[in-house]
């Protein structure tokens, strides 16, 4: 520990190089591959809110600071800056991204723009830039009540999506396919909302659903120039919620080049004013064309960043540190391969005694479990991301790819305890 309360790791400090700043780090399970990723491209110097654990061994020091509290974080970031190079900043929480473009804008350093990451963190500011710009938008209203839920529905036509404004991983996100469900799912979109950021609390996005398959596309983006890395194609299930259950990502799936997609997510990011950093930008593909879902200021959760590098070997961890430090990076395929992933959640409520992967799988890259014993999963509305393991496989193609996923996926045993399910107030 230096003079400061800042902890300096084994190797005895930074050097010239200086560090990153990656405030935030997330569950060992989605993240450990980022965070070592990482600490191979550049020095990582982490701000969380406890003593590292497993991050440890990748880090060159840390802060523990409370990382909800922004002017705690700016207060220790001008301390660390001080005394250590900071280089540039990062986060993949979704909840601490635009903290980190206010630290990057305080230090000076290469960043999204507090602008920027607002237009994608903020989902009815975003819908209202990129409107106004010309990109392709579902009709859409900005609700407080279940009252004013029910106006803006009957005006966009059903059925509608009603979604919370500033959540992500499609928690409370709900379709209505007819004015009697509308009140359920406003309840379930503002009650969802309670639990994010403060900004972001109360109220609903009432939007048109669009017809078609979904896509995300994670990019870099430096100086204002988007480039590609890898389109995965997103599966949901739990009707009439949205849980992402699966993906897959091939390296030669056409959309990766696609100019009409490509030239619409360009618009949509010059539009919000994104600067530097890497966004995950989720899109339909409609009957009239690719329609932006929504843009988030970070890499791709549900290891969609894995699932990319697998099939296409460019690694989205060392990508993320060179648009922080203003760099561009390497977009050069080192593999061709199809890569899919599948959660498994379990039949209903339950309290977990044991779960079991494969070992052995056609195709498997991976198997793990993410519910200790004694975890509660609740499924939509009663919680949300009910997961209690992850298959990975690849195939030669999507079809295979998928048929993989789901023997993998069947091999998987879990073993619980059916849970009460709690009477709605």
């Amino acid at each position: 520990m230096d003079d400061n309360g800042a902890h300096i790791g084994a190797d005895g400090g930074p050097g010239t190089d200086g560090v990153i700043l990656l405030i935030g780090c997330g569950m060992r399970e989605y993240r450990e591959y980022l965070l070592a990723g990482a600490a191979a491209a550049h020095p990582v110097w982490l701000f969380t809110g406890e003593e590292p654990d497993w991050q440890a061994p990748y880090l060159t020091g840390h802060t523990v600071v409370d990382v909800t509290d922004r002017a705690a974080v700016l207060a220790a970031a001008r301390e660390l800056a001080a005394h250590v190079p900071v280089r540039g900043t990062l986060s993949w929480d979704e909840t601490l991204i635009v903290t980190t473009a206010h630290v990057a804008e305080a230090l000076g350093l290469p960043g999204a723009g507090v602008d920027g990451v607002e237009g994608c963190r903020d989902k009815f500011r975003s819908r209202r830039v990129l409107t106004e710009a010309g990109v392709a938008q579902p009709r859409f209203a900005y609700v407080d009540t279940a009252e004013e839920a029910l106006t803006a529905a009957a005006e966009i036509g059903y059925p509608v999506i009603v979604k919370p404004r500033g959540m992500g991983a499609s928690i409370g996100v709900v379709l209505a396919a007819d004015a009697g469900e509308v009140a359920g799912a406003f309840r379930t979109a503002d009650e969802a909302s309670q639990i994010g950021a403060v900004p972001y609390r109360s109220g609903a996005l009432v939007e048109e659903y669009l017809e078609g398959p979904e896509i995300s596309i994670d990019a870099a983006v430096v100086d204002g120039e988007y480039h590609p890395l890898f389109v995965a194609r997103k599966q949901v299930g739990l009707f009439p919620y949205f849980e992402e259950i699966g993906h897959h990502v091939a390296a030669d799936d056409p959309l990766r080049t696609d100019e009409t997609l490509l030239g619409m997510v360009r618009a949509a990011h010059r539009a919000i004013g994104y600067r530097h950093g890497i966004t995950h930008t989720e899109v339909k593909l409609t009957a009239r064309g690719p329609v932006i879902v929504e843009i988030n200021g970070r890499l791709g959760g549900d290891l969609i960043p894995r699932l990319g590098q697998l099939a296409t070997g460019i690694d989205p961890a060392r990508a993320a540190v060179r648009a922080a430090l203003g760099l561009r990076p390497d977009f050069t395929d080192t593999e061709h391969r199809t890569v899919g992933i599948r959660f498994g959640y379990p039949p209903e409520d339950c309290e977990v005694r044991s779960v079991l992967p494969p070992t052995e799988a056609e195709g498997l890259l991976a198997a793990e479990a993410i519910a200790e014993p004694g975890t509660e999963l609740r499924l939509p509305p009663n919680g949300y991301l009910a997961r209690h393991s992850y298959v990975i496989v690849t195939g030669a193609d999507p079809a295979e790819t998928d048929a993989r996923l789901d023997a993998a996926a069947a091999l998987v045993r879990l073993d619980a305890t059916p849970l009460a399910v709690p009477v709605p107030a």
